[in-house]
């Protein structure tokens, strides 16, 4: 994978929305053979995942327990392909040129399960887009 290889998910937190999006986008990736991965920051991250984001993450057979998030900042930043937020301002931390999504789904505080299945629709969409676009283009990550 290039320097330039990284899907970034931000959320207020990094705890939740982003989370959930980057362990099904890095899922989804591996099973669609793209190298790009994917990682979870947040602008004012928690200092661990909430009890009940691990328990119902580790339903979905995601491990996240040890996971810590981390502070968005430019260095995460520096190597975005291109980024989602769930609601942060990115432009102060990407790279110029990265192109960035704005994604509006349900909070998780308000229900696990709708949150990830929205999130996880517009996951396969974008893994769905991205491998078509490097196709295209024949870039290589």
């Amino acid at each position: 994978m290039s320097e330039r290889g990284l899907v970034l998910f931000v959320c207020l937190h990094g705890s939740a929305k982003s989370l959930i999006a980057a362990e099904f986008f890095n899922r989804l990736a591996v099973a669609s053979g793209l190298a790009l991965r994917a990682a979870s920051a947040g602008t004012e991250p928690d200092d661990s995942v909430p009890a009940h984001v691990v328990a119902a993450m580790r339903s979905d057979g995601c491990d996240v327990s040890r996971y810590r998030p981390q502070r968005l900042n430019r260095e995460i930043a520096t190597f975005a392909f291109a980024a989602i937020t769930f609601e942060p301002d990115l432009s102060p931390y990407l790279p110029e040129g990265c192109p960035v999504e704005r994604w509006t789904v349900p909070a998780v505080s308000d229900g696990y399960a709708a949150a990830r299945d929205a999130i996880r629709e517009r996951v396969e969409r974008l893994i769905t887009r991205l491998a078509a676009e490097l196709r295209i283009t024949g870039t290589q990550y």
